[in-house]
């Protein structure tokens, strides 16, 4: 019997070694996952600050509000806007932190110019 308890104790400690070397990778994964989300989060509302900045243009909404759109949607956004076609189309370039490192967040979006 004394065999077995021996063993017992050589394994006591096991599980925490173990859950303190797993934990560092747990955590970057974790980082990533959320880090991730916000990236998508970025791009949603770079998306739908590019729609609304197209619809506004073609509606005949002076340059500056759909500036002024996407500036209170995307801080430090950058609009561009261009015409052809018939189309209006507005693109944001967004530059967004992953984990601290710039990750770039482009959205374009047109709509038909109808010169209200």
């Amino acid at each position: 019997m004394s065999g077995r308890g021996g063993r017992a104790a050589d394994d006591r400690g096991a599980v925490s070694a173990e859950l303190v070397a797993a934990l560092p990778a747990l955590l970057v994964v974790l980082a990533l996952c959320l880090g991730g989300l916000t990236a998508a989060t970025a791009q949603a509302r770079a998306h739908e600050a590019a729609t609304m900045a197209a619809r506004l243009l073609a509606r005949g909404a002076p340059e500056s509000d759909a500036h002024r759109h996407v500036g209170q949607s995307l801080v430090a956004a950058r609009l561009v806007v261009s015409r052809a076609d018939g189309l209006v189309c507005a693109r944001v370039e967004h530059t967004h932190r992953l984990l601290g490192l710039p990750l770039a967040v482009e959205a374009r979006s047109c709509a038909l110019d109808s010169g209200w």
